[in-house]
């Protein structure tokens, strides 16, 4: 222990070396360290050879021979390195990537003048577990290196166990006898570790991914309560790990909608260009959430945005919006045909200039005293072409053979300034119209969410909920009424209330997939969807979630006294998540800790890919599944 002990107090003389654990405890930052000596870093090596029983354990020498230099020094750094592995048992992974973050080319020069662009960020090449049971709740996070951990990582998110399985409906809650294909399900866990296993069971299968994630914000608001050294890095590690697993569920005609507000957008849709390709990125749309307008120094913020991509664009379509009562009001014109409101048969505004589409430029005729409008020239015709007042060339809405055939019922000119300019009667026709990049109605406001779920339970339980209209309307316009529909930010069960909603209004079908890693599924998500249920008098959904295997363990580390911790350390060394990597044989010295460094060890001897067991380790004695976790894991993984 002497030894261990006067390395880290030289370590610790440079910051570099220096980490901070969940209980603001100064310890080794074992990564960092083993990277510096596979580099040779000269600053450890110096530090290395401060103490001369240092040295002696980690040098060794060769005496000079005639006609040679003085005394070579070795550095032992398998040596080396084993010692600080089984010093610090569950390490940090670390990145090629530099902490900065910005766009880089693949060669790591930033903001090149080069198309082939990415967006580069400090643990871009880790998979970031981000459990979390608390809003509250503030972590060290843990990473795992792609390139250094791929057993680890493999290990991470292979199929996991579920365990109890109940299923909800009008009448309350009951076991779950048997799982049915087209079952709704709240899932409770890490939402990483739930999407990997979701992949068997429904890989190409999801029509819709609605997620509102944690927007990292500098507010209240900020909902993102990981590691806050590099807390902007880690939110994009967090993001892309999910993201990517997420593409992989949606059917090939499918979409993705990840609401966010201004501190992320720009990071959030650079990282989704690269997953789901640039060229499907159908839309950002602000939504106005709060027309006062929050609290702020410069800009009162009124609206967040919401990011919409296809999984293929050629396959994708969208639906449209029913008209509002307000929108009708501008109908306000009628012929025989319906009501109708004008708007001019020259383009503006994007792809609307003459090279846009040169078939679309060209004269139209306007007989004034008969009212008549022809593509052929004729005598005393007024000459119309599409040209602005600023004189750019742009183009007509309509090509000359539907001009030919539907102008009588369809086309009007009017003269203004002697100046003529024709119009097409935009009609009400069904009342459904193209949804726009500006969405604004009273009931997507933040307080709307609030009210809905303090109607439902009775109180206020949740902090910065959806409003169910804007998940409904997100709901209508991409997908259909029989299709799957998930959300692994589950939050207070919005996007579940609003399935449920539509079904309800237009008959449907449709399916919901909820996941949530926080305890307040409970007492909220999975209270609102059953409330709702109840309402309605119709539906149902399983709840299940995944078996652990120590978090239990982890749990009564943090609530121990000092005398339970050695016979909680006992128990680990003969626990089956004990980390592969710590050998307890050449570990001694456990009662020579403090008590803070007592329970950080035992934290840290746990193998975070144990916290939830292996659908391989099923039959495992040692993890006591029942026969039927047995046989509904069976049914969920169709084996």
């Amino acid at each position: 222990m002497a030894i261990k002990n006067k390395l880290k107090e030289i370590l610790l003389k440079n910051e570099k070396f220096k980490a901070v654990t969940e209980e603001d405890i100064v310890v080794l930052n074992t990564t960092i360290i083993m990277e510096c000596a596979r580099n040779y870093d000269t600053e450890l090596l110096a530090l290395l050879q401060i103490n001369t029983e240092i040295k002696n354990h980690f040098f060794s020498t060769i005496a000079p021979t005639q006609g040679q230099a003085p005394v070579i020094t070795i550095f032992k750094l398998e040596k080396f390195i084993a010692f600080i592995s089984n010093y610090k048992y569950l390490p940090d992974s670390f990145t090629i990537y530099k902490k900065k973050i910005g766009l880089a080319t693949n060669n790591n020069n930033y903001l090149a003048n080069n198309q082939n662009v990415v967006l580069n960020w400090a643990y871009k090449d880790c998979i970031l577990e981000g459990g979390q049971t608390k809003d509250d709740q503030k972590r060290k996070e843990i990473f795992f290196n792609e390139i250094l951990a791929p057993d680890q990582i493999n290990r991470l998110l292979d199929d996991k166990v579920f365990t109890n399985f109940k299923r909800y409906d009008k009448n309350g809650v009951h076991d779950l006898a048997e799982l049915k294909n087209d079952d709704n399900m709240i899932i409770k866990g890490n939402n990483l570790v739930v999407l990997h296993s979701l992949k068997k069971r429904f890989a190409g299968k999801i029509k819709l991914i609605y997620i509102d994630p944690p927007y990292n914000t500098q507010t209240d608001a900020n909902t993102f309560a990981y590691n806050n050294n590099f807390n902007h890095s880690t939110w994009l590690t967090f993001m892309k790990n999910r993201l990517e697993v997420a593409r992989d569920l949606l059917r090939e005609d499918g979409f993705i909608s990840i609401d966010i507000d201004h501190y992320e957008l720009f990071y959030l849709g650079v990282l989704a260009d690269e997953i789901f390709g640039r060229d499907n990125r159908l839309g950002v749309i602000s939504v106005v959430t709060n027309p006062a307008g929050r609290d702020n120094k410069f800009f009162a913020s009124a609206h967040e945005n919401k990011l919409i991509y296809a999984k293929n664009k050629r396959l994708a379509e969208i639906g449209n919006f029913n008209i509002s009562d307000t929108s009708k009001k501008q109908y306000s014109l009628e012929d025989g045909l319906g009501k109708y409101k004008l708007t001019a048969l020259q383009r503006t505004g994007d792809g609307s200039k003459r090279e846009d589409r040169p078939n679309l430029f060209y004269p139209i005729y306007y007989l004034e005293e008969d009212n008549i409008i022809s593509i052929e020239k004729k005598a005393n015709a007024i000459e119309i072409l599409p040209i602005d007042g600023n004189g750019i060339e742009r183009r007509w809405r309509w090509s000359a053979a539907k001009i030919s055939r539907d102008w009588q019922t369809e086309l009007q000119v009017k003269k203004t300034n002697e100046k003529y300019k024709i119009y097409v009667k935009d009609r009400l026709g069904d009342g459904n119209v193209k949804p726009k990049s500006f969405w604004m109605k009273p009931e997507y406001a933040g307080m709307t969410g609030t009210n809905e779920i303090k109607k439902l339970l009775g109180e206020k339980v949740f902090t910065y909920p959806k409003s169910v209209y804007l998940v409904k309307d997100t709901i209508k316009i991409l997908s259909e009424d029989d299709d799957i529909i998930l959300d692994f930010f589950g939050g207070s069960g919005t996007t579940a209330h609003a399935v449920l909603e539509l079904n309800k209004e237009d008959g449907g079908s449709r399916q919901f997939i909820l996941c949530e890693q926080m305890n307040y599924i409970h007492n909220v998500t999975t209270k609102r969807v059953q409330k709702v249920i109840e309402n309605h008098q119709n539906g149902d959904f399983v709840y299940l979630e995944l078996a652990n295997d120590s978090e239990d363990f982890r749990n009564e580390v943090r609530r121990a006294d000092a005398a339970k911790l050695p016979i909680l350390f006992e128990k680990v060394k003969h626990s089956s998540f004990l980390s592969y990597r710590v050998n307890t044989e050449e570990f001694n010295g456990f009662e020579a800790l403090t008590e803070q460094e007592q329970r950080q060890l035992l934290l840290e001897l746990v193998d975070a890919n144990t916290l939830y067991i292996n659908y391989t380790d099923i039959e495992s004695e040692d993890y006591n599944i029942s026969k039927k976790d047995k046989e509904l894991n069976k049914q969920f993984y169709m084996i």
